[in-house]
C-alpha cells in the first residue's frame, strides 16, 4: 500500500442516528479527516462543497437508503468511493451495486474497528491512485495537444517562419501543392529548412494520417541507397539472408522524403523514374512488381543541376522539376532572423529551465547584421549556445561575440558583391574554420569557469547551466576537459 497521509483525504460519514456517528468519531478521528451528515439529504448538501475521497453510509435510513445516496453521490462526485454499512444481508442488491460500481465495499454491522480501518486506508489508496492517473492523463493530453498545435500551425508549419516576402512565397507554394499528389523538388543551401518544408507538404495533404518516411541519403553509398529505398530479395547480395521491404513500401499511402540524394546511381535513377511514371517498383533482384501509392519529396543542395550534374536522367529530372520549391538563404530573408531566434530560444528554454529566456535589442541587432552562411541551422546553434553562456535571463551582445564582423558589402544592400571566385571560397572556408575555433575556445572557458564555481561537482554544474548531465559530460569530453 502506498505511503499516504490519510488525514489529507476527506471522509464523509452518513447515518440517521447521532449515536452511530459519535461511535465512528471516537474510533477513527485520530487517523482520518471525518465529516458527518445526519441522513441522505444532509449528505448531498455536504457533497456540494466537499471533495470526499470516501462516503461511508448506513444502508437503512428513512427517506433515502444508503444505496440511493451512493447512486446520487456518484453523479456529483464520480471519483468518490462508497462504503456501505449494513446489518441486513440483502445480497442480490449488494452484488448488483458492487458490479455497477456504486459501492466499493460493504461492511456488516456491528463493524470491527481494525477491519474497517484497513478498508478505509485501502479505499483512500485506490482514490489517490485514480486521481494521480487522471492528472497524468490530463497532463499528457495537454502536452499532446500542444505538440499537435506546434506541428499543425497554419501559419508557419511549426518552425517555418514566414515574415519575409521570400518565405511568404514559399508558404504559398506549399499551400498550393500540398493538397495535390504532385511530386516535389525542394532546393536550398546547407542548413535551410528543407525537411520542415517536406513535412509541411505532408501535413497539408490528404496523406497526413499515413506514414511520413525519411531517408537520410548521405548515410548510404552507391548501391546501398538503392537497396534501402526499394528493398531487396533474399540472396540479392552477400549478406542478404532474408527478404526486406524498402522504405518506399513503408511509405505506401503516404510521403517518401529523400534527403539530399546525389548523385544517384544510374540504376537508382531508373527505378525512381519508373516509380514516378507508373507507380510501380520492384525490390532489388526481384521480378515481382508492386503497385505503390507514394508521394515523393526530394531535397537537393543547392539545386538539381549542382547536386546531380549532367548524370541525371532527363526523364527523372523533368518529372522531379514539375513543382520545384526554392528555399532562400537566411541572408535573403533578414526579416525572419528575429522571429526565428525567438522561436529557437523558446524551444531551447522548454528543455533547459536554467537557460536565458530573451534576447536584448543589441543581441538582435548583432544577429541581424550577420550573414549566416550556415543558414537557419547555424542560427539555431548560435541561439542555443548563447542561451547557455548568458549569465542571466537575457542574452546580451557579448554572448554573441563569436559572430565575426560582417563584410562591408554585406552591410550595404545597394552594393551587392560580385560572383565569388575560388580564392574567395577558400577565404570563406578559412573564416569559417577560424569561427569554429573561436566558438570552441569561448565554450571551453565558460565550462572551466562553471566547473570552478561548482567546486568540480558535475551535478551542480549541470543544474547551473540548465542542461542534462549526459549533455554536460559529452560537451566536457569534446572540449578535452577531464571528467
Amino acid at each position: 500500500m502506498r505511503d499516504l497521509d490519510w488525514k489529507s483525504f476527506d471522509v464523509l460519514v452518513v447515518d440517521d442516528e447521532q449515536d452511530n456517528l459519535d461511535a465512528f468519531r471516537f474510533a477513527f478521528r485520530k487517523t482520518f479527516t471525518l465529516h458527518y451528515a445526519l441522513g441522505g439529504t444532509q449528505a448531498l448538501s455536504e457533497l456540494a462543497r466537499l471533495d470526499a475521497a470516501l462516503i461511508v453510509t448506513d444502508q437503512r435510513m428513512p427517506g433515502m437508503s444508503g444505496l440511493e445516496l451512493l447512486r446520487r453521490a456518484k453523479q456529483m462526485r464520480p471519483d468518490a468511493l462508497g462504503i456501505l454499512l449494513t446489518a441486513y444481508a440483502d445480497l442480490p442488491v449488494l452484488v448488483d451495486a458492487l458490479n455497477s460500481g456504486t459501492v466499493y465495499r460493504y461492511v456488516q454491522k456491528p463493524w470491527d474497528g481494525s477491519e474497517l480501518a484497513a478498508i478505509l486506508r485501502q479505499g483512500i489508496s485506490v482514490f489517490a491512485t485514480m486521481r494521480e492517473n487522471k492528472r497524468l492523463r490530463d497532463q499528457l493530453a495537454h502536452y499532446a495537444g500542444y505538440l499537435e498545435r506546434e506541428q499543425r500551425d497554419p501559419i508557419d508549419f511549426g518552425e517555418l517562419i514566414c515574415n519575409s516576402a521570400a518565405m511568404k512565397e514559399v508558404s504559398a507554394r506549399i499551400g498550393e501543392v500540398a493538397p495535390t499528389s504532385t511530386h516535389v523538388l525542394v532546393e536550398g543551401r546547407v542548413g535551410a529548412e528543407k525537411e520542415i518544408v517536406a513535412r509541411a507538404i505532408h501535413i497539408g495533404s490528404p496523406r497526413e494520417e499515413r506514414p511520413f518516411v525519411k531517408v537520410t541519403c548521405a548515410a548510404f553509398r552507391g548501391e546501398a541507397l538503392e537497396r534501402e529505398i526499394f528493398g531487396y530479395r533474399r540472396g540479392a547480395f552477400e549478406g542478404a539472408t532474408a527478404d526486406r521491404a524498402g522504405r518506399v513500401e513503408l511509405a505506401h499511402g503516404g510521403t517518401l522524403y529523400l534527403e539530399d540524394p546525389g548523385p544517384p546511381t544510374a540504376s537508382l535513377q531508373a527505378r525512381l523514374a519508373r516509380l514516378l511514371a507508373t507507380g510501380e517498383a520492384e525490390r532489388v533482384d526481384d521480378a515481382e512488381s508492386r503497385r505503390l501509392d507514394v508521394r515523393l519529396v526530394v531535397s537537393v543542395t543547392p539545386d538539381l543541376d549542382e547536386a546531380w550534374g549532367r548524370d541525371v536522367l532527363p526523364e527523372l529530372a523533368s518529372r522531379l522539376s514539375v513543382f520545384p520549391i526554392r528555399l532562400p538563404p537566411l541572408s535573403e530573408r533578414r526579416e525572419d532572423i528575429r522571429p526565428l531566434a525567438e522561436h529557437f530560444l523558446r524551444k531551447y528554454t522548454r528543455r533547459n529551465t536554467r537557460a536565458a529566456r530573451a534576447l536584448s535589442s543589441g543581441a538582435f541587432a548583432k544577429l541581424e547584421a550577420y550573414s549566416f552562411p550556415g543558414n537557419v541551422r547555424e542560427l539555431e546553434n548560435v541561439v542555443e549556445r548563447a542561451a547557455i553562456l548568458a549569465r542571466g535571463d537575457v542574452i546580451q551582445p557579448e554572448h554573441l561575440a563569436f559572430v565575426p564582423p560582417v563584410p562591408a558589402w554585406e552591410k550595404t544592400p545597394t552594393s551587392p558583391p560580385s560572383q565569388p571566385t575560388a580564392p574567395v571560397e577558400s577565404e570563406t572556408g578559412a573564416r569559417r574554420q577560424n569561427l569554429d575555433s573561436q566558438l570552441e575556445e569561448i565554450e571551453r572557458r565558460e565550462m572551466l569557469a562553471a566547473l570552478e564555481r561548482c567546486g568540480g561537482n558535475k551535478a551542480e554544474m549541470a543544474r547551473l547551466l540548465g542542461v542534462q548531465r549526459t549533455t554536460l559530460y559529452y560537451r566536457l569530453k569534446r572540449l578535452g576537459i577531464d571528467v
